[in-house]
């Protein structure tokens, strides 16, 4: 595929770990980069992979639930006395660390459905040809920390 496009957004996110040994068991926080990497053999009738503005319009919902929020393994014993004090703003990872990894794949198999979902309709305002196909999610934890996830 020779195109490639690529649209980054930052969000500032919170994790526990649970299964680690040290630090990384309590809260904290990460200003975290999403970029998400679309990709085409050949261009559409406006000449693009995919307008940015459609790839915007299908990640900034979704990455809005987790700014300013916290992943917790549902199997933490703290996950209910959090969830009960800060509501949406903790999100919920079934029995599974929230690690950088798991979160990319999370990211990544919820943006891979809105692009089927977007490439099927015909009234889209910026609409995205049946031959883009989304090549990976990149999740920075850190300036120089990141996890990858692509299929």
């Amino acid at each position: 595929m020779p195109y490639r496009i690529c649209k980054t957004i930052e969000i500032e996110n919170g994790h526990m770990l649970s299964k680690h040994p040290d630090k990384c068991r309590f809260p904290h926080g990460h200003t975290r980069k999403v970029e998400v990497v679309l990709e085409a053999a050949a261009l559409d009738t406006r000449d693009m992979v995919c307008d940015f503005k459609a790839l915007k319009e299908l990640m900034e919902e979704f990455l809005e639930r987790y700014d300013h929020a916290i992943c917790v393994n549902t199997d933490d014993p703290q996950y209910a006395s959090l969830k009960a004090a800060n509501g949406e703003r903790v999100i919920a990872f079934e029995s599974i660390d929230p690690t950088t990894e798991v979160m990319a794949r999370t990211i990544f198999e919820h943006l891979q459905h809105q692009l089927r979902d977007r490439i099927r309709r015909s009234d889209a305002r910026y609409p995205v040809q049946p031959e883009v196909r989304l090549t990976k999610v990149r999740l920075w934890e850190t300036s120089n920390s990141w996890a990858e996830y692509a299929e």
